[in-house]
């Protein structure tokens, strides 16, 4: 009763009440989606039931998205650097991309088409489709590397995501905390982030970056700014975002300074004159006009959309702060891209999506779906070792070094460790792109772009696992 007495005045304090008599018959607060679901259901021709409901009480323990199975498969793949058994690749969620399945996963649908072996398969994304004369980026892969900043997660866990990117020819975000000089030899490969509380933001570091980031909300808080608690402040966080060390420290929701896509264009503008090579990114969380709001992304000048689905992660906000409180990813997707294509833009423009992408089949969905490419933040982590405990924002954070401001604590983490470990899932995904694209008959990742007919919708969630089990190929990687 005290957790439920805990959740009550969380739920009334993110609305501004203090009595919950205020809340009866406040039926316009709460969200539904059964036409969004109807809407996503529709998208795909193929259709089969797909076992028993995720929330049976055989499979309901634990977290449904990254399962256990999940967890120890991703640590496989960065620990090897090879595919795992295609049973390894979705959660029990009973939704979302676990409802999901290409047409070559499943026999029954499986159509001839596959390519031959030995025929090249172009994994690359432009990012620059305006024709500005801007500098144009081509990513290997059609990924890059979420926000997370110093504060949120540990210096250490930072230099191995910027080695890994560099390493790879792709990029990754520094977060909103500010840009660390560590990253300065990795410059090429940093996405600066500018967010509402503009901590660590100067002109020089917006100068230094290939691509920088407007942060305006994000997928696991939306309505709510970025968050650091007091725990985390340490002197050497506060010192690079020139704030009071010890003190929580928090964004504001909305940049003050934007009411309108006319102001909004004035910070990209402001942007493109301080630094004449930056590609523009624009991050947004999910809300159920998603649509325009991407188009007045597009129309403000940005290079890159970039949507945060409500499953994404954060690794210094409360547990109010952590609800999925957004649109799910797979329905904002889809209408964002067939909007865009509506107004005769989607080839203007990218479409990046982030938010409870835990796999390279994760990464495919949605594309199939309509993105240009994914946003890649847990899976990096759960790479060097996150377990999902769930305590990020906690006192120093992280026991495994990973997300904490523990000096001692981040040692744990050797960035060339890590780095590698970074390297080697990828390449594991790439190797899973390559045998998926061939088995649908595709040359290209770009061919996969809103080709919902190559997924198949499970009428029911897939229940085939036994969570309690470990799976032989994990069991026997273990056991050497």
């Amino acid at each position: 009763m005290g957790a439920w007495r805990d959740q009550l005045l969380e739920v009334l304090g993110a609305m501004g009440m203090r009595e919950v008599r205020r809340l009866r018959g406040e039926t316009g607060r709460a969200i539904f989606y059964e036409e969004e679901e109807k809407a996503f259901r529709d998208l795909f021709p193929h259709r089969q039931p797909g076992g028993q409901p995720a929330e049976s009480s055989e499979n309901s323990e634990g977290d449904l998205r990254w399962t256990e199975d999940l967890l120890q498969a991703t640590w496989l793949e960065a620990a090897t650097g090879r595919s795992v058994d295609s049973h390894l690749r979705v959660g029990r969620s009973g939704g979302g991309f676990d409802r999901l399945r290409f047409v070559s996963e499943v026999k029954s649908q499986a159509e001839a088409v596959r390519n031959d072996d030995d025929a090249e398969i172009d994994l690359s994304l432009a990012l620059n489709r305006r024709g500005d004369g801007r500098p144009q980026i081509v990513l290997p892969l059609a990924i890059y590397g979420a926000g997370m900043s110093f504060g949120s997660v540990s210096l250490q866990t930072m230099l191995a995501r910027a080695m890994a990117a560099q390493r790879l020819g792709l990029l990754v975000s520094t977060g909103e905390g500010g840009y660390p000089e560590a990253l300065i030899p990795y410059a090429d490969h940093i996405i600066t982030q500018v967010a509402t509380g503009l901590f660590g933001v100067s002109e020089e570091t917006i100068q230094r970056a290939p691509l920088v980031e407007f942060k305006y909300a994000q997928g696991a808080k939306p309505g709510l700014g970025g968050h650091l608690l007091a725990g985390k402040n340490t002197a050497v966080v506060a010192a690079l975002r020139e704030a009071v060390p010890s003190t929580s420290l928090y964004s504001p929701f909305p940049f003050h300074s934007v009411y309108s896509v006319e102001d909004h264009k004035k910070h990209v503008d402001w942007i493109k004159a301080v630094n004449p090579r930056a590609l523009v990114s624009v991050k947004v969380a999910t809300p159920t006009d998603v649509d325009m709001v991407a188009v007045g992304i597009y129309y403000a000048g940005a290079h890159i959309i970039h949507l945060d689905g409500g499953y994404g992660g954060t690794g210094a906000a409360p547990e109010i702060a952590k609800k999925n409180i957004a649109m799910p990813l797979e329905y904002a997707i889809p209408k964002v891209h067939q909007f865009l294509l509506s107004e005769g833009i989607r080839d203007e423009i990218v479409l990046m999506v982030s938010g409870g992408i835990r796999t390279a089949y994760d990464v495919a969905k949605s594309i199939a779906l309509g993105a240009d490419g994914a946003i890649i933040g847990t899976a990096e982590l759960v790479a060097l070792g996150c377990t999902r405990v769930g305590a990020c924002e906690k006192g120093l954070g992280c026991p495994f070094g990973i997300a904490t401001t523990d000096p001692q604590r981040a040692q744990l983490i050797d960035p060339v460790w890590g780095a590698q470990r970074i390297v080697n899932m990828y390449l594991a995904w790439r190797g899973q792109w390559i045998e998926l694209l061939r088995a649908l008959g595709l040359r290209s990742i770009a061919e996969l772009r809103g080709r919902t007919d190559t997924l198949v919708y499970l009428e029911e969630a897939d229940a085939g696992f036994e969570p309690r089990r470990a799976h032989p190929q994990i069991a026997q990687a273990v056991a050497r």
